[in-house]
């Protein structure tokens, strides 16, 4: 197996970091596994390291998140390639995996809710709750942090009286099936997983922050695009799609009769090629046209129910480095469209700033995840 380690090991900071307590961010994806190391100095987190591996295959018939031991060999391999100093793990869960709803209580007590979200729960989840590991939040009042944790929140409801009038609630679900192979894969790995969450959740942590607008999270990966509307960082709206930028690279394949290699290399070509143009080969439109379609239905379905404009569209995953694509989506959708900065919320040597933008979308969920345990 052909594994590539991008690696820097930021050498002068060992002395400085040494007592310190370091988190990784793991991103296991369906064709590569993304590990991001960082560690709170001062007000900040600061990166350690980061590295991911691939394979230089078709991906399209490989999936490391159904194969555990393969899956946990190879983030072990990582992790010792880039010299990780820490044990501690955060791992995200795939979008299109675990059920995630936002629910609307009203008249519910504070001692009602817990019994309140467990009914709503069974209405909504076509699966039996005694296979899924569930988990819930109170996200009532606007910029409130979802991650706040329940228990806070409730006692802060009980101070306005007996009976809350209305909330929102964000359910999360996920299969135990599911959670039990990550948990096997981190054994193999030989790290410690704290704790689980889903991409999204991650993305908003690195790209969005406390952005109050009502923004739009793109992540293109190689071979799921997950859409989410987001409104002060709690995703309102979610939509997994199973097409994504690898479906370029079989065009490419199929019009040329190359083989896949070839087919990646011409992709890259065609970067080279585009830079920031807003239009896009013939090839390139044709197969991005389901995606784009998608997008323009999520987000007239979203402003429909809620009133409300999508202000800026923010890109992340491997797709998004499609050289010109921003710029092309900005045309087609009427809406600006950036690439997103996982790295705007960490510090780190300004020498390697030209690396960390080349891999940045690639590593945007794997930010999110260590950003969790050091802000």
């Amino acid at each position: 197996m052909l594994i590539t380690v991008l690696s820097y090991i930021l050498y002068y900071t060992i002395f400085m970091f040494k007592k310190k307590q370091s988190y990784l961010g793991v991103d296991i994806g369906t064709t590569s596994i993304k590990v991001v190391e960082l560690q709170k100095v001062g007000s900040k987190p600061q990166l350690i390291n980061y590295g991911y591996s691939n394979e230089a295959v078709d991906f399209s018939e490989k999936n490391l998140q159904l194969d555990i031991n393969k899956a946990g060999q190879i983030l072990k391999k990582v992790c010792a390639d880039i010299g990780v100093k820490g044990k501690q793990a955060v791992a995200a869960m795939p979008s299109f995996s675990v059920f995630s709803s936002v629910l609307n209580l009203s008249n519910v007590g504070p001692k009602e809710i817990e019994n309140a979200v467990m009914l709503e729960a069974k209405k909504i989840i076509p699966l039996d709750l005694n296979e899924m590991v569930l988990d819930w939040k109170l996200v009532n009042k606007a910029g409130d942090n979802p991650e706040k944790g329940k228990r806070e929140k409730i006692k802060d409801e009980k101070k306005e009286g007996n009976n809350v009038s209305s909330i929102k609630v964000l359910l999360t679900g996920a299969p135990k099936s599911l959670v039990n192979k990550y948990i096997e894969i981190f054994k193999i790995a030989e790290l410690n997983l704290l704790s689980l969450e889903t991409e999204m959740f991650s993305l908003v942590r690195s790209l969005v922050g406390s952005d109050p607008s009502v923004i739009a999270v793109v992540d293109w990966g190689a071979v799921n695009t997950d859409i989410a509307i987001i409104e002060n960082g709690l995703p309102m709206f979610s939509r997994s799609l199973d097409t994504g930028g690898i479906m370029i690279t079989k065009a490419i394949t199929k019009n040329l009769r190359v083989d896949f290699k070839r087919a990646e290399q011409f992709k890259l070509d065609l970067n080279t090629s585009q830079n920031d143009k807003d239009e896009q080969p013939k090839i390139v439109t044709e197969t991005i046209s389901p995606i784009i379609n998608e997008i323009k239905y999520s987000f007239s379905l979203f402003q429909q129910e809620n009133n409300k404009k999508i202000e800026k569209i923010v890109l992340s995953g491997g797709g998004a480095n499609l050289a010109g694509l921003s710029a092309y989506l900005s045309s087609t959708l009427n809406v600006n469209v950036v690439l997103g900065d996982p790295w705007a919320r960490v510090s780190y040597p300004l020498d390697l700033k030209p690396a960390l933008e080349e891999v940045g979308s690639r590593m945007a969920i794997a930010v999110g995840l260590a950003l969790r345990e050091v802000n």
